[in-house]
């Protein structure tokens, strides 16, 4: 019996990474997500985004923030492949979750949403300022619009702001234009100016400003105008994405179904842009748009079709890699003009544009350098909003040998010319001084 048993524990180690279902390349949307809740009330108050992405095949798994018994890993094999954190107002994580671990999950390749609102925790505000965005320190501020704010019955305080300050990227936010203003209502961050990696999204208007809507300014407030992100995107180097949201309520049933009119606007619009933006917005957060691919990289002597263990100078090569891109059901070609290769060996020598077929092929043809030593084919490839590509593959390159010059060099007459008349003077020279008398 306890023979049995040692077995069936082995055989659970040894399939647990499979059980996982971690995230593939080759699959990208075959995903596990943990969704960390203040209360499991916003389970059903925010159903819409939920169902959402449950039609397009992620398996959510709903957990309190505070519960002892989470984790993100077990076995050193990560359990999720993104994590959502819809508790703006936890103090402490349950568990083996703290900041040091959601960062560790990040650097790992791993997807992360960050909700905040005004109750923001510090926790909250420590994991959002790691990932590139600094919260309004004004634990009572709040965007404040008086000319860009959402017109409703009640006059409010300007708070409810309806934006259509949007980034121009149909990688990450689609190809379908977002018509209708975005509905928000929360805290405003800051893009830390270290960090390159973080894009602002969905940005307040020239007018807004950030402070506490209950009391009146006695002091110039910190964040104003377009500077005030509202929702920011980060791509890491490792082509981690995480999104950041100064707003909970912005993911809401309420606000995905109210209707809105901007202030000064006549146009009014039944339905708020929110469920468009943040659909489309979780499709390239989650690697179902932007997400790339390359194969099949080759290189060979022009005329030839293996891959050579050298080159020789001067010798006509071409280079091809097949990019792809997944359409969040498929991998689709990758058409694009501004794919580069280059032949390295501690400075690019060769530059060069990769021609595409329009079926996700990509080939240039170059002549190798008149220099020998150990050169590398470097494709790196960044584009706003798609996966980085970095690409390399070291050949080395030899100089002629010494039976392959040219047995006459047409450079080279004149040192012969100047050769032979040398001979040609000291045989002269040497006959009329032995027999002039």
């Amino acid at each position: 019996m306890s023979k049995f048993w040692v077995t069936f524990v082995a055989s659970i180690l040894i399939l647990l990474p499979f059980l996982c279902n971690s995230f593939s390349p080759d699959t990208p949307t075959d995903r596990h997500v943990l969704v960390l809740l203040d209360d499991f009330a916003i389970k059903s108050s925010h159903s819409s985004y939920f169902n959402s992405l449950r039609s397009r095949g992620f398996d959510l798994g709903f957990k309190l923030a505070d519960d002892p018994k989470i984790a993100l890993q077990r076995y050193g094999q990560y359990l999720y492949d993104a994590l959502i954190l819809f508790c703006p107002s936890v103090e402490r994580f349950g568990g083996s979750i703290d900041v040091a671990a959601i960062i560790n999950f990040v650097d790992s390749g791993h997807d992360l949403v960050i909700a905040a609102d005004v109750n923001a925790s510090d926790l909250i505000r420590e994991v959002a300022s790691e990932c590139g965005v600094d919260f309004d320190e004004d634990p009572s501020a709040m965007v404040i619009d008086h000319n860009g704010y959402a017109v409703s019955e009640i006059e409010g305080d300007h708070t409810l702001i309806a934006s259509d300050d949007l980034i121009k990227s149909d990688v990450i936010l689609g190809s379908k234009k977002i018509t209708a203003p975005v509905l928000f209502q929360g805290i405003g961050h800051s893009l830390n100016p270290v960090n390159s990696l973080v894009l602002k999204v969905l940005s307040a208007s020239p007018s807004a400003y950030s402070a506490n809507p209950k009391s009146k300014l006695s002091t110039p407030p910190s964040l104003t105008g377009s500077a005030i992100s509202l929702v920011s995107v980060v791509q890491a180097r490792n082509n981690a994405r995480i999104l950041i949201s100064g707003s909970l309520s912005m993911f809401s049933n309420r606000f995905f179904r109210s209707g809105v009119q901007k202030a000064g606007s006549s146009t009014k619009y039944e339905k708020s842009g929110n469920e468009q933006f943040f659909t489309e917005l979780s499709k390239w957060v989650f690697h179902e748009r932007g997400h790339l691919k390359a194969v099949n990289v080759k290189h060979y002597k022009v005329g030839e079709t293996n891959e050579p263990a050298l080159y020789r100078i001067n010798d006509d090569l071409v280079y091809s890699v097949e990019i792809y891109e997944w359409s969040g059901s498929s991998w689709e070609p990758y058409v694009a003009d501004d794919v580069q290769v280059q032949f390295y060996m501690m400075s690019p020598y060769v530059l060069k544009t990769l021609s595409n077929d329009k079926k996700g092929l990509y080939s240039a043809s170059f002549k190798v350098p008149d220099v020998y030593g150990v050169f590398q084919f470097k494709v790196e490839y960044q584009k706003l909003g798609y996966t980085s590509l970095s690409l390399a593959k070291q050949i080395p390159v030899r100089p002629y040998r010494h039976n392959e010059y040219e047995r006459f060099i047409p450079t080279a007459y004149p040192y012969y010319g100047a050769a032979f008349s040398t001979m040609a003077g000291f045989f002269i020279f040497s006959f009329v001084h032995l027999y002039n008398k």
